[in-house]
């Protein structure tokens, strides 16, 4: 990648041509971490838009909508199924725009679905099928991440890949929680400059500004814009398409896949579902808990957990994070499975405990494996490997959506553990064992 000159890159430079973050006289570590933080801002309002819709959701119908718990969780769903198809997308994207280009209008893409929920929850005439259309425009939102997280890759040394992909991706996650702690504030009053919007009535006759959960964001999203325009850089990896589809002929990419699909797959599904699942388990007991009061609290936690174990993966290797992260969500799948058919409100606490706990061990997994990754595949085929794993975990969403419309909560926690058993199996056999030939 490197050519044969040796000067140090100017940020001035809007090609940079001998970039080359393994060799001192090549790299600009300044401009690496400017980077890292514009594209993980994005990234934050990304999953913010991403997870709109979970937050939204759950107050539909005290607006005036009339959708049934199976139409909510297809709502919910569609996101996670467009997260997962765009990010196939995005997946080829950076070495073909370059950084500057790819976040520039990602960040502008995703005013399309902030707007249209702004509008749609000031109106509950809007047809479910024009729904279920912004749901999957929200889709855009985790789309955008396989594309950030490989291009990122192109900026760091492997000795840093541990760190900086950790606190991108960590960070990045806290949008989720983000969405669904400030929209149940934002919701409760006019926006300044916004007092020609009426408030909506719910169905216990107070005034709600739901339309305030995408019409905040808007603003944010134009300034993604206007950084990533003015501040980021394009380095000199690229690859046609053909080129990279070299990685689908490696092992590894399919096993990481799989554990990957444990790790983001798990959080990001139940992170959506979460309040959902709250409102259908213990939502017709006396004094139920409000699902969004308690929805947030599990993705944040995983967010801090994924952020804080990065630098942790650069000095002690990704794989015994993973393993570690695995073994915790066996033992949280199981432990949740027995909250799943309640006969009493107090049985939410153990319910919300098991929630936290796979997590927070889910957090350790998606730090480890961001670590690995980096370490297994050479720089271009590991930023390919990582925007697959990241496309097909971003599902998780579509996939428990789809799962608690078919089975009951039990069952599907069930499967999820012994999903997790197996893939703590695969962790364990080729990457944290003594003597492992990629130990990350």
């Amino acid at each position: 990648m490197s050519g044969s000159s040796t000067l140090v890159p100017s940020k001035l430079t809007p090609d940079l041509s001998n970039w080359d973050p393994e060799n001192e006289e090549t790299w600009d570590s300044k401009l690496a971490w400017r980077t890292l933080w514009i594209t993980t801002y994005t990234l934050t309002l990304s999953f913010a838009a991403w997870y709109l819709v979970s937050a939204i959701a759950p107050r539909l119908n005290d607006i005036g909508y009339t959708l049934t718990p199976g139409q909510l969780y297809w709502l919910v769903a569609v996101p996670g199924l467009a997260g997962g198809i765009l990010r196939l997308v995005f997946m080829f994207l950076p070495p073909i725009m370059g950084t500057r280009s790819l976040v520039a209008m990602s960040s502008a893409l995703l005013v399309l679905p902030m707007l249209g929920w702004t509008l749609a929850a000031r109106d509950t005439s809007t047809p479910y099928w024009v729904l279920l259309a912004l749901a999957f425009a929200a889709g855009i939102g985790g789309g955008t991440f396989s594309g950030f997280m490989a291009s990122t890759s192109y900026f760091f040394p492997k000795r840093l890949a541990g760190t900086a992909l950790g606190l991108q991706a960590g960070i990045g996650n806290f949008g989720i929680g983000l969405i669904q702690l400030l929209l149940p504030w934002v919701v409760g009053f006019g926006l300044l400059g916004t007092a020609a919007l009426t408030p909506q009535s719910s169905a216990k006759g107070q005034l709600v500004w739901l339309h305030n959960g995408g019409l905040v964001l808007i603003p944010w999203a134009l300034l993604g814009v206007v950084l990533a325009i003015v501040f980021l850089r394009r380095v000199p990896v690229t690859a046609n398409f053909r080129q990279q589809m070299d990685i689908f002929r490696i092992k590894h990419t399919w096993l990481m896949t799989a554990i990957y699909l444990m790790s983001f797959g798990l959080y990001s599904g139940l992170a959506a579902q979460m309040g959902l699942i709250i409102l259908n388990v213990y939502g017709h007991f006396p004094h139920a808990p409000n699902p969004l009061a308690f929805a947030f609290i599990g993705p944040l936690v995983g967010a801090a957990v994924r952020a804080a174990c990065g630098p942790l993966c650069d000095r002690w290797g990704g794989a015994i994070f993973t393993l570690i992260g695995a073994v915790g969500m066996v033992a949280g799948t199981v432990f949740t499975s027995f909250f799943l058919a309640p006969t009493s409100v107090d049985q939410f606490w153990g319910f919300l405990s098991g929630m936290i706990a796979i997590f927070f061990f889910a957090g350790f997994a998606n730090a480890g494996t961001f670590k690995q990754m980096p370490m297994i595949f050479p720089k271009r085929q590991a930023g390919g490997a990582i925007a697959w794993t990241s496309a097909i975990a971003a599902f998780g969403p579509f996939i428990v959506g789809i799962a608690l419309t078919l089975v009951s909560p039990t069952s599907f926690f069930v499967a999820c553990a012994v999903f997790c058993v197996f893939c703590t199996w695969l962790t364990w056999h080729f990457y944290a064992r003594p003597g492992a030939p990629f130990p990350g």
